[in-house]
């Protein structure tokens, strides 16, 4: 039994003596004391890593693996731990350094000491990340796939080696549910984040909310989409979260949008754009101009809305921005089949050639454009369909 409590730092001295005094106190409180005994030593691992850490992120990605292979100090599962956590926190800004990241950490986990079980949760731990930074990269099948179900294996196996949840399980059923959400598995998405939300000690759950109201809203259930945007906005420090801030605000409003309370959304316009000034403008305001021409549009303002999506449609093939490209051209395609200009929605198809030959689009988001353009080609595009896969882009879009 102590050794399925103990990390893998070499046995002491003073190990050896709690072990006896943990067989003289019988078997529960001998437990307590070893289990007491583990979590002092987890929390110096923890201390210890944030230490090292810093001198392991200031050097470049390439460098980084040999430093860990030539000092002994990056090979704990905290500072693997910690490389995981990086590879989040790069996730939405530069999914390569996700990768490198999620990488290292398996590098580091697979190298670390320790005790069987609690090397097997510490490695499946690393390797969901790993699955993870495949998912932001686009490469569901088969990269992220296969690395979540070696993960599941390693992390099921190691369970026992992990008594006190030291490895965060809500973390890992909620990247189990971003998979399963890109490949629209919806409802078992919805489930992992449920199971996610109750397993969470709180440090997870606005993450797990947002990610569970993306999910409603692809899924066409905009009130609890609304709703569970709401829940998690008291929690987001706006000083510190800022671009958390923006995301769960910017979700509000598209949800807003989506069930046709325009006005609303119009009055709530303002404030977003403020924060999306503050935060470097860039892409965040090229998405707000689409959600103004969203807006200008439910308010009955088609010339308004034309002159929005189109000026944020030419920022976006600028960019090389495909998915967001796509859906604003889809938006100026209803508009213009609603008022009977043909020969602009053909236009629209052939400027869209660079987004068809793009590898950063979604299996299903290219299927949904190639049913707009062949339509478009064979003259059957009706205005209930360029609606209808408008509609489908909007719940899809993967972004805010």
């Amino acid at each position: 039994e102590a050794a399925a409590l103990r990390a893998g730092a070499p046995e002491t001295a003073a190990d050896l003596e709690i072990d006896r005094l943990a067989l003289s106190l019988g078997e529960f409180h001998g437990a307590v004391l070893r289990r007491s005994r583990w979590l002092a030593r987890a929390v110096a691992d923890r201390e210890m890593a944030r230490v090292h850490f810093p001198r392991l992120r200031a050097h470049p990605a390439a460098e980084r693996p040999a430093l860990v292979r030539e000092n002994p100090a990056f090979q704990t599962w905290a500072v693997s731990e910690l490389a995981a956590h990086e590879s989040i926190e790069a996730a939405a800004g530069d999914p390569d350094e996700a990768l490198a990241w999620a990488d290292l950490a398996v590098l580091i986990a697979d190298l670390a000491p320790g005790e069987a079980a609690f090397h097997s949760r510490s490695q499946g731990y690393a390797a969901f990340h790993r699955g993870n930074a495949f998912r932001v990269k686009g490469r569901f099948r088969p990269e992220a796939e296969d690395e979540f179900e070696r993960a599941n294996v390693l992390w099921k196996a190691g369970e026992a080696g992990d008594p006190d949840r030291l490895l965060d399980e809500a973390r890992v059923l909620g990247m189990e549910a971003s998979l399963k959400r890109a490949q629209r598995e919806l409802p078992e998405a919805l489930e992992l984040i449920d199971r996610a939300l109750e397993a969470d000690r709180g440090s997870e759950r606005k993450y797990l909310l947002v990610n569970r109201a993306n999910v409603l809203e692809e899924a066409g259930d905009f009130e609890e989409a609304l709703a569970t945007l709401l829940r998690a906005l008291p929690l987001v420090n706006a000083e510190h979260e800022p671009y958390l801030l923006w995301s769960v605000r910017f979700n509000v409003l598209v949800n807003t949008c989506h069930l046709g309370r325009h006005a609303a959304a119009a009055v709530e316009y303002e404030g977003l754009r403020e924060i999306a000034v503050r935060l470097g403008g860039g892409v965040r305001l090229a998405r707000l101009g689409w959600l103004a021409g969203w807006i200008k549009a439910g308010l009955g303002q088609p010339a308004e809305a034309e002159a929005a999506f189109e000026r944020v449609r030419r920022e976006f093939l600028q960019r090389e921005i495909p998915v967001d490209a796509a859906l604003v051209s889809l938006e100026l395609a209803v508009l213009y089949k609603e008022q009977g200009r043909t020969a602009e929605v053909r236009q629209l198809t052939r400027e869209l050639a660079p987004v068809f030959e793009s590898q950063r689009i979604s299996r299903e988001a290219h299927a949904t454009l190639l049913l707009f353009r062949d339509a478009v080609e064979k003259e059957t595009l009706t205005l209930e369909l360029a609606r209808r896969l408008r509609d489908d882009f909007r719940r899809s879009r993967g972004f805010g």
